[in-house]
């Protein structure tokens, strides 16, 4: 265990759950979770997995399902020219730049010998889907992307599409999580609602650090939020969210706190009617009006909102882990951050707005690490916050 870590209270298994913690290290012990070379305890995190890049990334046509294959066999030709899908071939092992608009296919340094008992789902990290990467696993005679079937033994490989920024990336870096499920693991609406009577998993995004109440609790097969276009007080002058910019420069994935926001983004000032006009293929961040809670026995994940799909894509990346806005229970909450995209026409919306929906997901059993700077966790306190390679 990490210095600065507290063991939570062991409690008896669940029949279904998550994996937590140390059930991933167990994992990696049995080489059920496999990598090229030794996976490192940075990547564990409380109820997920970090993937790593491999050594070589493959520039493609277009993005694909191998449902009938295997991808490795798309990949093994003597002449690109011939292939209907590979383009080029790139080294990553000293860096390589990936352009907007385009996609690659990454070879993961990980690997997976499931047992028939064990599925796994993969996500983009926050950090990822807050620079505009879209990304999605993939494996070998899979008819989808980021959900991985009971017993899988094979290669896991990365799709990536930059969208709004070019981006540098080498052989190591992370942009992707997994999960590893066992049984059943979704909380239903009732167990929400009595979890929320306990420890509340919503407050309000307000000094006071009021919780949502009962009565004013959304559920349906989740747990519904709004998009704050308000912002913390009335003045003029207050952002309520980010555009991203047409065009700037490469951001480097290495490069922690480097980068000046202004360059790479336009801030949005709060609108006179709390209101927010949604430009199609525009890549915008915004934030929760409420604070979402985790509490340490559980996961959780953003999905689309049914009304909005095909008009509205609300976030990239989705895994909230064990303890986000929780920490050991002293935690009021911390804002989402939305990674927001609308498809064909421009949407109005408004302040207060139904925007996403959270899923909560049960653990196997409690982890012995929660969410936060023990871990070196990112976001734990965040509010409108961009990615860490930009300057606070």
């Amino acid at each position: 265990m990490k210095r600065g870590a507290r063991q939570l209270h062991p409690e008896a298994p669940r029949r279904g759950g998550i994996l937590p913690y140390q059930r991933l290290k167990r994992l990696i012990a049995d080489r059920v979770i496999r990598a090229e070379s030794p996976i490192e305890d940075r990547q564990i995190q409380p109820a997920s997995l970090d993937l790593r890049l491999g050594t070589k990334a493959y520039r493609l046509l277009s993005s694909f399902l191998p449902e009938r294959s295997e991808i490795r066999s798309k990949l093994d030709v003597l002449d690109f020219y011939q292939s209907d899908l590979v383009m080029y071939e790139m080294d990553l092992t000293g860096g390589a730049i990936l352009e907007k608009g385009h996609v690659y296919l990454v070879p993961l340094l990980e690997s997976l010998h499931l047992p028939s008992s064990l599925r796994a789902k993969a996500n983009p990290k926050s950090t990822t889907g807050r620079l505009d990467v879209f990304t999605r696993v993939i494996t070998d005679l899979n008819a989808g992307f980021d959900e991985i079937r009971a017993g899988y033994a094979g290669p896991l490989y990365l799709e990536i599409v930059p969208r709004s920024f070019a981006i540098k990336v080498k052989t190591g870096h992370s942009l992707n999580q997994l999960r590893v499920v066992r049984g059943p693991a979704t909380v239903p609406d009732a167990g929400i609602r009595a979890l929320h009577r306990t420890a509340p998993l919503l407050y309000h995004n307000v000094p006071e650090e009021n919780p949502v109440s009962l009565r004013e609790l959304r559920t349906d097969r989740g747990l519904f939020l709004r998009v704050d276009l308000h912002g913390a007080d009335r003045g003029k002058e207050t952002v309520v969210g980010y555009r991203a910019k047409k065009n700037s420069h490469v951001v480097d994935l290495s490069k922690i706190g480097y980068y000046a926001a202004l360059d790479f983004w336009e801030p949005i000032q709060r609108h006179r009617n709390d209101s927010l006009l949604l430009e199609p293929e525009e890549f915008y961040i915004l934030a929760s009006k409420e604070r979402i809670r985790v509490p340490a026995g559980y996961a959780a994940e953003m999905v689309a909102y049914e009304a909005a799909c095909g008009e509205l894509r609300t976030h990239y990346a989705g895994f909230f882990d064990p303890g986000f806005g929780y920490g050991q229970g002293e935690i009021k909450g911390t804002q989402v951050v939305l990674e927001v995209r609308p498809h064909d026409v421009p949407i109005l919306i408004h302040d207060g707005q139904t925007f996403f929906k959270v899923v909560y997901d049960q653990l196997l059993e409690p982890p012995t690490q929660v969410y936060g700077t023990a871990l070196g966790s990112s976001y734990q306190r965040q509010g409108l916050t961009l990615s860490k390679h930009f300057k606070a």
